[in-house]
């Protein structure tokens, strides 16, 4: 059986691409950063479903219910702001910034293609979903220093506002693993259409 690693996700705008490049500029400057790994900017989308591998010929119902998920919505915006790790700042894995849309339009669209995708054999995510855009990990082999970074990061770039975004379409991407890194091909877009 044929299988590719997939995963749902929002493009950013180009606006707010270029704000991310310059905001992790700035992480790369600070003192301490060395054990961070930082993703490049060009890769970063705002996952709504992440779905490891997948069989294949499972994509063109993934195609079907995603054309089924944003028919009846209309374009929203959210705001990229504040910065954030996960698990917590003790203990940091992740850094990332945040979105804020306070109308609930996309956790209802996360929400809506949960449901599609449990519908269509597909495991349910166990975690509730937390709108973040990735922009670094913490090395395993990071030490205090790494931690103390992260701290001065979150103090610094807590209130840090990246800008706004409309939400207009959502995508399938194939994530293919290479030694350089991960390369996304979109394989299907779905567009907001509700109201246009």
């Amino acid at each position: 059986m044929t299988t590719f690693r997939a995963f749902i996700a929002v493009d950013l705008s180009p606006e707010i691409r270029t704000a991310i490049e310059a905001l992790i500029a700035r992480l790369r400057r600070m003192p301490g950063q060395a054990g961070m790994r930082f993703v490049s900017a060009s890769g970063i989308h705002l996952t709504l479903k992440f779905l490891g591998e997948i069989p294949a010929e499972l994509g063109e119902r993934l195609h079907q219910a995603l054309d089924r998920v944003t028919t009846a919505r209309s374009a929203f915006s959210v705001r990229v702001r504040g910065a954030g790790c996960f698990p917590d700042a003790g203990r940091p894995r992740v850094v990332w910034v945040g979105l804020e849309e306070p109308r609930g339009e996309l956790s209802a669209l996360q929400r809506a293609i949960e449901a599609e995708c449990v519908t269509l054999g597909l495991p349910a995510e166990d975690r509730p979903f937390s709108p973040h855009l990735t922009l670094g990990r913490v090395r395993r082999e990071a030490g205090a220093e790494a931690v103390s970074f992260v701290r001065s990061m979150l103090e610094r770039e807590q209130t840090a506002d990246l800008g706004e975004m409309t939400v207009d379409s959502v995508h399938l991407f194939r994530s293919d693993l290479r030694p350089t890194g991960a390369e996304y091909r979109r394989l299907h877009s779905a567009g907001l259409e509700a109201g246009r």
